[in-house]
């Protein structure tokens, strides 16, 4: 498995949504987590065709039964931030789980607003080593939990005194991962991987952030075999098409990763790609928007009022982040995102020819 080329291209993916422009509190950004959510089994009941709480993937491999599969699951776990007010400054000491706070969407402290919001972690299940004829007479399951857990920490003023707490919590999550092998054909088998949010959740509720913490969020799936080779989803040899279409991929779509003509890896992610994906070298790193126009996002965050930046900086690490690395974008790299041309290919039939 190329896993440094998955690596890079699964953090993006992973991230894709997570702020939307303009970069701050705003009904925007109160819509984020777009891509790849399994939700918890007893919201979808009661909503048929809307949300899903099962991701499939489907794709061909040729192989022999020593044939060995390396499958990674990864997804975002989302974290509700707090931000909790004292009813007056206290000293270090005075602060536990026991101590009144009254839970705002916003706490001035200073020059600095601090804001409620949701971030995530990242979580991963990995199946390693499955042979292709041990998962074709019995498929592998493998259940996880994560959480529940929950932090404070306090916020302090100037002076040092503690004025207010940062509460981070997460709920309980559980699901499993199924991974199966069908023969069919001499030397071919049917991947499948199925995730699934197994995670209790109660009555239905209309609160999209108290379900999406129930939720696994922009969820991946990356496979990698060897001494074998996966089969293009998108461009298989025409012996094998019918078999290509008879796979059953559902919120999910699998390309092959790597350099062109690599077939040791695939990537199946929500966002639907192309053969072989590549980050380009010319960005200089995650938008988060879900958007592919890097230069017109640039341009917007250049633009940004003082007020503006003040507000994407206080939001979260990631926007601060990106905030600072487009200030130093040199003028160079602003007209790299401009255009950047990659290859010349003569027109089909022109050969050499040069036609003004």
């Amino acid at each position: 498995m190329n896993q440094s080329l998955v690596d890079r291209l699964v953090s993006a993916l992973l991230y894709e949504g997570y702020l939307l422009y303009p970069y701050r509190p705003s009904v925007k950004n109160r819509q984020r987590w777009s891509f790849g959510g399994l939700y918890p089994p007893s919201y979808t009941a009661g909503r048929p065709g809307a949300d899903a709480s099962t991701m499939q993937t489907q794709c061909l491999a040729r192989g022999s039964p020593r044939t060995t599969l390396t499958v990674s699951v990864r997804f975002l776990h989302l974290v509700e931030r707090r931000v909790g007010e004292l009813a007056g400054p206290v000293t270090d000491g005075a602060v536990d789980g026991s101590t009144p706070v009254r839970f705002v969407e916003s706490l001035r402290v200073g020059d600095s607003l601090i804001h409620s919001w949701q971030e995530a972690v990242e979580r991963e299940i990995r199946l390693d080593d499955s042979d292709l004829g041990g998962l074709a007479a019995h498929s592998r399951l493998f259940a996880f939990q994560f959480g529940p857990g929950s932090e404070r920490e306090p916020v302090r003023d100037s002076s040092g005194r503690i004025v207010g707490l940062l509460e981070r919590r997460q709920r309980r999550m559980t699901g499993a991962v199924a991974l199966s092998a069908e023969p069919v054909g001499e030397d071919h088998f049917r991947i499948t991987v199925r995730i699934e949010n197994q995670t209790p959740f109660g009555a239905l509720s209309d609160d999209r952030d108290e379900v999406l913490m129930h939720t696994l969020v922009s969820s991946h799936t990356s496979l990698g075999i060897r001494d074998g080779e996966f089969i293009s989803s998108l461009d298989p040899p025409e012996a094998l098409r019918a078999l290509t279409a008879s796979c059953r991929n559902e919120g999910t779509w699998p390309v092959l990763v790597g350099a062109e003509g690599d077939v040791d890896t695939m990537l199946s992610s929500p966002i639907i790609l192309y053969d072989y994906p590549q980050i380009a070298p010319e960005s200089p790193g995650d938008l988060f928007d879900s958007l592919e126009i890097d230069e017109i996002l640039t341009l917007r965050i250049m633009t940004l009022s003082d007020e503006e930046k003040q507000a994407m900086t206080e939001l979260d690490d990631r926007g601060r982040a990106l905030l600072e690395r487009t200030e130093s974008l040199a003028r160079g790299q602003l007209m790299e995102l401009h255009g950047v041309m990659r290859e010349v290919r003569p027109l089909a039939g022109r050969g050499g020819e040069n036609h003004g």
